[in-house]
């Protein structure tokens, strides 16, 4: 799920949605950005900065405190809609999972249709971006859903993933 933490945010507020979002706490304390809507990341912000970092960087950010209980029923109902397309779902964190289409294709649809099925379901029931990164190989997938962020989608055929990889940098 894309920018997870403050797209929640934007959720249940829609006030902020377009606008330079951090979720972490207020920049006179001490702590750092959990997240960051993608206006904020256009001034360079991040997770993991520290928040008077952010502030100085993009000092007409909205500055929010973490609803940990509100990204937790939403990380539920995310994994309750991926846990409808297939058995075989390996969750990492919140907002992120791996999910084993194989077999499923007489259900769903080849991968892709499945994984566009995933999205518009996810985006309709919960008003959540989801980005997908489909392969054959997991730490392939991951890459390709980085790459497809933000709200997007990219497959990498069996076969292609050394030549996906190698035109990307080493980082």
């Amino acid at each position: 799920l894309d920018a997870f933490f403050v797209s929640v945010e934007q959720v249940l507020n829609p006030e902020l949605s377009g606008k330079p979002v951090v979720v972490g706490g207020k920049p006179d304390r001490r702590g750092v950005v959990a997240a960051a809507s993608y206006e904020a990341r256009a001034f360079g912000l991040h997770s993991g900065m520290p928040l008077i970092t952010a502030s100085r960087l993009c000092p007409q950010a909205i500055f929010i405190e973490g609803h940990f209980q509100r990204y937790r029923d939403a990380s539920m109902k995310f994994m309750a809609i991926l846990a409808d397309f297939s058995p075989f779902l390996e969750p990492m964190g919140l907002d992120e999972a791996y999910l084993d289409a194989t077999g499923f294709e007489s259900i769903h649809g080849s991968s892709r249709q499945m994984a566009e099925k995933i999205r518009k379901r996810v985006k309709d029931k919960l008003g959540l971006a989801a980005s997908v990164g489909i392969s054959s190989c997991k730490i392939v997938a991951k890459v390709a859903s980085d790459q497809a962020k933000p709200d997007g989608l990219l497959e990498v055929p069996a076969g292609t993933e050394r030549f996906f990889l190698s035109t990307l940098p080493v980082a």
